[in-house]
This record gives structure tokens, C-alpha cells and sequence, in this order.
């Protein structure tokens, strides 16, 4: 099975109804590419790009049954393509930064909000909003068959706990909204967290000249090793470059199952009983 990734590495409009527009086209414009799966960038209904004053905040926000998420909803449907959405999502006491993943029948898999929220005590930070507090890993139909998705969103890859969570759940693919600069080592972390736990990373980002971001999209495919390959492969299958974009990206399921059934890594020789002290506060 070969899946096909649609990265929406796109420049947001000015309003939620001109971002749902957008989507929709950039949707329909994925799935005449051949994508089985659409990913979007960080909080896509709004562009990440949110007031830090909590009426306006919470004016930004939608709730699940918007008709932003229905139209996702229908389109999936529509298009027979998966869609992994973005938005800023009504919560209370603040708002979530939340994906959902509808596959391509329009029901929804997972509606996942950000464990790891930017609390970094500066003006602009994600403080203002609430974490998530569960991880999600679930099957989801495509056109060419059935692989377990999970996701994490920006910042949550810099702990090796999300991924490895992910990885326990049965992950094979992980689905990374994304809205932050794409270096040497943010892609470093993306490459460390497909590598230890043996499954791919897809991760959308907004292009140039979008604030504090710039582009590089990827997809990371986890095989490390291939046996008529001397040596180790770069597991870096696609990036994007700043512009944006439409891109897509080819992910080989079957090399990745039977890769996982012959390696170790990261599964066969953990030791749990010692690890206790990294979920100490």
C-alpha cells in the first residue's frame, strides 16, 4: 500500500469564512493530485494567528458543531480523501488548539487538542490557551486500505513522550499541524522521533512569508535500514521549500510494515520498569 500526503503549506485569508473557503479549493485541488490524506497547518481556521485578549480569544473560537468542521466533514466525504483540519476550538475555561481527523467516509476519528501548549512566559505565547489532555491513535480508511494514525501538534514533538505514546497506541503514521520556523533542529526532532519509533511523520507548516514560519513541510517514512541498501537511508522522503504550496508526498506503507516486523528499535529491548522517573513532576 502507497499512501499519498497532501501538505496545504498555503497562506491563510483574514477571517475563519475566507480560510474555510481556501480549504475547501486547496481540498479539491489535493484530491485531483491523487492525495488519499490532506494535512493542514496549525490552527487553520484562523491562520494561528489569535488575540491574547480572552473575549476576543473566545470570539475566534469554534465549537464542533461550526459549520467550518461540517463543511470538512462533507467535503471528505465528497472528495472519498481523508482531511486532517485545524482550528482554534471553543473550550472552556480558554480555548483548545485542536485537530480533527475525518476519514473518507466524513466521520471523524479523533479530535486531538495540544498536550505541549508554548508557555514560555513572553508576550504572544500560547498561555492563553488550554492543553489537551489525551493522545489518540485510531484506524483510518483510505482508497488504498486501512493504516493507525495519531498526531501530535507543533511544540509536542519536542518531548520524546508524545511520540513514544503514539508509537505504544500502535501509530504508524503521525499527522504534525505546524506553525513555528523549520530549521536543521526542529527537522532534527522530526528525523529522531520517526527513527526511535519506527513510524512516519508527516508535518505541515505555513509558507513564507507567514509570521515566524517558513515552509518545509515533510514527511519522514521511519525506514532506517532496507536490506539490498548497504548502510542506513535518509528517512527524509519529501520537504517542501519556503513557497507555498500544494505539495504532496508518497509514503510506502508495506516498506514500512515490513521493516517495523524486522527491526528492534525503540520496542523489543525497552526496560519500563526503569523509566518511572521521567513522569515525575
Amino acid at each position: 500500500m502507497k499512501l499519498r500526503i497532501a501538505f496545504i503549506q498555503l497562506l491563510p485569508g483574514d477571517s475563519i469564512e475566507k480560510n474555510l473557503e481556501i480549504g475547501v479549493e486547496a481540498c479539491k485541488e489535493a484530491k485531483n493530485k491523487g492525495a488519499d490524506i490532506v494535512l493542514f497547518p496549525e490552527m487553520w481556521s484562523i491562520g494561528y494567528q489569535f488575540s491574547h485578549d480572552i473575549k476576543k480569544l473566545q470570539r475566534q473560537a469554534i465549537n464542533m458543531d461550526d459549520p467550518y468542521i461540517k463543511r470538512y466533514s462533507e467535503l471528505a466525504e465528497e472528495l472519498d480523501v481523508a482531511i486532517a483540519v485545524t482550528l482554534l476550538e471553543k473550550h472552556e475555561p480558554k480555548p483548545r488548539n485542536t485537530i480533527c481527523l475525518f476519514d473518507r467516509h466524513g466521520v471523524l476519528k479523533y479530535r486531538y487538542s495540544k498536550i505541549h501548549i508554548c508557555d514560555f512566559g513572553e508576550e504572544g505565547d500560547e498561555s492563553i490557551l488550554d492543553a489537551g489532555d489525551e493522545f489518540f491513535v485510531e484506524n483510518l480508511d483510505t482508497r488504498e486500505g486501512v493504516i493507525r494514525v495519531g498526531s501530535m501538534i507543533c511544540y509536542d514533538r519536542e518531548f520524546p513522550e508524545c511520540a513514544r505514546v503514539l508509537m505504544q497506541k500502535g501509530a504508524e503514521l503521525v499527522l504534525v499541524p505546524n506553525a513555528c520556523p523549520m530549521e536543521i533542529n526542529r527537522l532534527s526532532q522530526l528525523r529522531g522521533r520517526s527513527f526511535e519509533n519506527m513510524f512516519a511523520i508527516a508535518t505541515c507548516n505555513y509558507p513564507a512569508p507567514h509570521p515566524d514560519c517558513n515552509g518545509h513541510s515533510t514527511l519522514f517514512d521511519g525506514v532506517v535500514y532496507i536490506s539490498e541498501m548497504p548502510g542506513s537511508r535518509d528517512t527524509c522522503v519529501f520537504e517542501a521549500s519556503e513557497k507555498a504550496g500544494i505539495y504532496l508526498a508518497e509514503l510506502d506503507v508495506d516498506q514500512l510494515r515490513i521493516y517495523r516486523k524486522q527491526e528492534v528499535w525503540g520496542v523489543k529491548n525497552r526496560r519500563p520498569e526503569l523509566y518511572g522517573s521521567i513522569s515525575e513532576k
